[in-house]
This record gives structure tokens, C-alpha cells and sequence, in this order.
């Protein structure tokens, strides 16, 4: 008897286990997590991922070596809210109600966080929104105003505007560790937008970045001193000059009181002010910290205070030291994150995304800022990590742009693609299919007149190519053969040589603005008049 009770226990026992088998290998996958990063004014040319010439950054940097480098990943429109607008909506900016900085994003348009939602997930937003409205599709928010303080930044809610004490990128890392530990449905995928102000101007490092580039030399680069001899007017007449348009106080960190020693006037009225806000932020402690580093620069250009080339190479070297001290900071909380996802067994099954809103100038063509189709503004830097789907230290050389962000994240997540969605899911490239990838890409800004005076354009990229019509006040075309001419020096639009080539770039020009629904003119002159009756509005001539 003893004998048939032990053969039915282990038969049930056996059965059971069986049955637990085949109800897990019959369970539905696992939907992926997703984090997506962006971070503000982030030069791919200040990530060591891409290049290590002017700053290390291994937190960041694991992205690529665990997951994919883009070589070519570029925006649709180098300015913050536009950028921002494009990535939630996978649409143009002429489509997503959001075409300059002033635009007030359309909340009620469909984004990828609202259909994320509507597939079980849950999804979050800490940092930087930048679009004037509430952000809606959003389980949890707490956002900057605007462009929201590097120090003791305040934070917009659900409940209202809060306080914080801190550094504005240790703050949002903070809030976004603290969601996924304490607040989150560990039952339910999630979606998490960890948005950063950090590098946007005027590069108010972290207390304990203070001084990590004060005394390296930064290589200058070849272009700083530019003429735009083939450019248009475009060039020379937009205002983000590091010789002549970049502030002394507010980017520079001179105290306005050396200036009216040195009869210095500065270009904008509002840079003075601008600099002693952000000083009278910082708390009695760290003001002390802050003169300790910044007192003796003060010092020593009261007494030798550098004129023409001299002071636009002691300008560069002052900005340089600030915005990479920032990026200092961002990369440090960046790897507090991953270090999160490891510890806590998320990084197998969270797609990593890091890019920024835009490219920036860095020196080049004497430049600071972005907005122009230029490659450094045009482009920007996008690593992805997704382990067991992209292989680690993969390199990818496709044509990518923001709208696609939308698209990938929805076909990782299992979701429908809406048809009017005008990216690309990038899925398809983790594997290394570009099969039926695009060959070109088009570009529209659009926020002119405004602060930097850069002219209206659009244009078309190739691999090796590209278009550009400046337009509005002005009219003038551009051309460049980016593979004899890297830096784009030397403007070929009417030279006999490219006859063909630039024949063959309008057809392209054409076809996407087609495609992209951009081609109305006549829409385009009803948006002039618009922008001007409302640029009157806000006081510009």
C-alpha cells in the first residue's frame, strides 16, 4: 500500500511541475522597459563615445559598448521645444504645432506615451519638457518651467510648482531613481523620460565639477576663426559669434562690476542681469566655493584683459571649460541610473535610449548655439542599448533623425505605428536590415526673426550631399560636397562642376518636401505673416 501512495504522490508531483513548465513556456513575453534620455545642447563632438579629444565620459559611453553607436543620427529642426515636440509625436514640426521656442505644444495630438499607456505601461517624465503646456500622457511628471535653473531649481507638478534644493541634473536624477524604487507598478512595463537640462546655456557646472577643466588647455578648432567667404549672408549676419555675441557675465561667469571697470559693454542688455540671477541662486556656502574657483579668473582679466583674436580665444577656452564641466556631471548621474538598472535587474529588459535635442557649436565656424543645418548643429549623438536584441559595441552608419524615436519605441513596445507617424522604427537596424532605408533626409528651421538671427531655411541631406535655401528677408542656396569638404567651407552652388549634382539635389529637395508634407508655399507665406504680427506682439521691429 505504502508503495502505490508513493508512485501516486510523485505521478501528482510530476504533473503539476509539467504544468508549470508548459504555463510559463505558453506565458506572454515580458513587454521591454524603455528609458529614454535626452539631454540639452549635447555636441556628439563632447562624448567620448565619438570622440575623446576634449572630454571622457564613461557612463554614457557604456551605451555604445553594451549596446549601438549612430554615426549618422540628425534632427529635423536644431532648436530645444521643436526638437522635443518632433521626438513625443513622430511628426515635423509643421505638423506637431511646435515650429520655434515661443509654439505652445498641442497636448491633445496623439505622442508615443499616450499609446504607451493604452498598452499597459507606465509611464513618467522627470526634467525638462520645454513646452509651455502640461504634460499630458504621463502617469508621473515633475518638470522645469521653461528651462528651468542649474541651482536649486524649482519643479512643476500635478500639484503645483515645488522648490528643490540641489544641483539641477543631481535633482533629476534623484526624482527619477526614486520613481522606479519607490513609486512605479513593478506589475506593469515601464516608460521612463529622464530629461536633462544640462549642457543648455550658461553652463553653471556642479560644485564638484568646478574646477575639472579650469587649467587644460582645449584644443581650438580650425574653423574658429571662419570668414564665410563661399557662405551666404546667413552666416554673417547670425548672432552667435563667440567673438562678438557671446556674454562676457552671463557665459563667461565675469562679474558685471569688472565690466564697468573695463568699460566693457555687452551685446545683449539682458547678460548682465542674467549672470547675477543665477549668482544670487547659489547659498552662502556655495557662493563661497564658487568664488574660491571663479574670483582669481576675475582677478587676472581686470588686470590683463585680452583684446581681438587674443579675447576670442580666451572666450572659447572659458566656455569650453564650463560646458564640459557640465557634461561632467550629466555623464556621473547618468551612470547613477544604469548602475540602478543593474543593481535591481532591469538592464536585460530595458531598452536604454540616450541622445540629445540637437547638435551645438562648439567653436566651429566661430560659433556657439545651433539652429543652422550645419553638421554640428544638424547632427547629434544617439546610443542605444537593448540587451540579447542589439549586439554590444555595434556601429551603426544609416541615415537616422528624432522623427524616428516615436516609431521605434512604439514597435519595441509591441504597439501599433499610427500611419501618420512620419519616422521609421529603427528596430529593424538593432539587426543590421537597412534593406528599405532611407537614402535622405530633409531639415526645416524655422525661428526667425529671434535671438540669434538665424535666417528661415530647409534643405537636403545625402550620404554625401547636402541642400540648403536660406529664405524670409533673403534669398540664397547652398551647396556642399561633404566628402571633399568635411567642414563645409566651401559652398558649390555655382560652380559648374556640381551642375548635376545640384540639379539632382532639388529634384531630391522636392520629393521630400512632398513626402513630409512641406511643400505649400503659400502655407509657408500664411506662417511669416503670423510669426510677424505675433514677433510685433513681443516687442521685435
Amino acid at each position: 500500500m505504502k508503495k502505490y501512495l508513493f508512485l501516486i504522490v510523485t505521478v501528482s508531483v510530476l504533473s503539476c511541475k509539467s504544468d508549470k513548465q508548459e504555463e510559463k513556456t505558453n506565458a506572454p513575453e515580458q513587454k521591454p522597459n524603455i528609458v529614454f534620455i535626452i539631454t540639452d545642447d549635447h555636441a556628439y563632438q563632447a562624448l567620448s563615445a565619438y570622440d575623446d579629444k576634449l572630454i571622457k565620459t564613461p557612463h554614457i559611453d557604456r551605451l555604445a559598448k553594451e549596446g549601438m553607436l549612430f554615426q549618422k543620427a540628425f534632427v529635423t529642426n536644431s532648436i530645444c521645444s521643436p526638437s522635443r515636440a518632433v521626438a513625443l509625436t513622430g511628426k515635423f514640426s509643421h505638423l506637431n504645432s511646435v515650429r520655434d521656442n515661443l509654439d505652445v505644444f498641442d497636448t491633445t495630438q496623439v505622442t508615443f506615451p499616450k499609446l504607451l499607456q493604452k498598452e499597459g505601461y507606465e509611464t513618467a517624465i522627470y526634467g525638462k519638457w520645454h513646452l509651455k503646456s502640461e504634460p499630458k500622457g504621463f502617469d508621473y511628471w515633475e518638470v522645469l518651467p521653461d528651462q528651468g535653473h542649474y541651482y536649486h531649481p524649482e519643479l512643476l507638478t500635478p500639484k503645483g510648482e515645488i522648490k528643490t534644493k540641489g544641483y539641477v541634473t543631481d535633482v533629476i536624477t534623484d526624482k527619477a531613481i526614486f520613481y522606479l524604487d519607490s513609486l512605479r507598478d513593478s506589475f506593469k512595463p515601464f516608460m521612463l523620460m529622464y530629461n536633462h537640462k544640462a549642457p543648455h546655456r550658461q553652463w553653471w557646472p556642479s560644485m564638484h565639477d568646478l574646477e575639472d577643466f579650469k587649467y587644460k588647455k582645449i584644443p581650438v578648432p580650425e574653423t574658429l576663426f571662419d570668414e564665410y567667404k563661399t557662405k551666404s549672408k546667413a552666416s554673417k549676419e547670425a548672432e552667435m559669434r563667440i567673438a562678438d555675441h557671446m556674454a562676457l557675465s552671463a557665459d563667461n561667469k565675469i562679474a558685471p562690476e569688472i565690466l564697468e571697470k573695463l568699460n566693457y559693454d555687452e551685446f545683449l542688455d539682458w547678460y548682465k542681469g542674467a549672470y547675477t540671477e543665477r549668482f544670487n541662486r547659489l547659498n552662502d556656502d556655495e557662493k563661497v566655493q564658487w568664488q574660491k574657483v571663479y574670483g582669481p579668473i576675475n582677478d587676472e582679466f581686470l588686470k590683463n584683459s585680452p583684446k581681438g583674436q587674443a579675447l576670442t580665444l580666451w572666450k572659447y577656452q572659458r566656455y569650453m571649460e564650463d560646458y564640459l564641466g557640465v557634461i561632467k556631471s550629466v555623464d556621473r548621474n547618468i551612470g547613477r541610473l544604469l548602475d540602478y538598472l543593474d543593481e535591481n535587474n532591469l538592464t536585460e529588459n530595458t531598452m536604454v535610449i540616450y541622445t540629445s535635442d540637437q547638435g551645438f557649436f562648439l567653436g566651429e565656424h566661430g560659433w556657439f548655439d545651433k539652429r543652422f543645418m550645419y553638421e554640428e548643429s544638424f547632427r547629434t549623438p544617439l546610443l542605444i542599448r537593448y540587451p540579447n536584441v542589439i549586439k554590444a559595441g555595434s556601429i551603426n552608419s544609416d541615415l537616422v533623425q528624432n522623427i524616428d524615436f516615436a516609431s521605434t519605441v512604439l514597435d519595441v513596445a509591441g504597439a501599433d505605428i499610427p500611419v501618420d507617424m512620419q519616422g521609421l522604427s529603427l528596430k529593424p537596424l538593432f539587426k543590421g536590415d537597412n534593406s528599405n532605408w532611407r537614402d535622405a533626409l530633409y531639415y526645416h528651421y524655422f525661428e526667425y526673426p529671434g535671438i540669434h538671427m538665424v535666417k528661415r531655411h530647409y534643405g537636403v541631406r545625402t550620404d554625401r550631399y547636402k541642400l540648403i535655401r536660406f529664405y524670409y528677408d533673403t534669398e540664397a542656396w547652398e551647396l556642399y560636397d561633404l566628402k571633399e569638404d568635411p567642414q563645409e567651407l566651401n559652398n558649390v552652388y555655382g560652380s559648374a562642376d556640381y551642375k548635376d549634382i545640384k540639379a539632382e539635389m532639388h529634384k531630391r529637395l522636392e520629393v521630400l518636401r512632398e513626402q513630409y508634407q512641406d511643400a505649400s508655399d503659400s502655407l509657408n507665406q500664411q506662417w511669416i505673416e503670423s510669426d510677424i504680427k505675433r514677433l510685433k506682439s513681443l516687442g521685435w521691429n
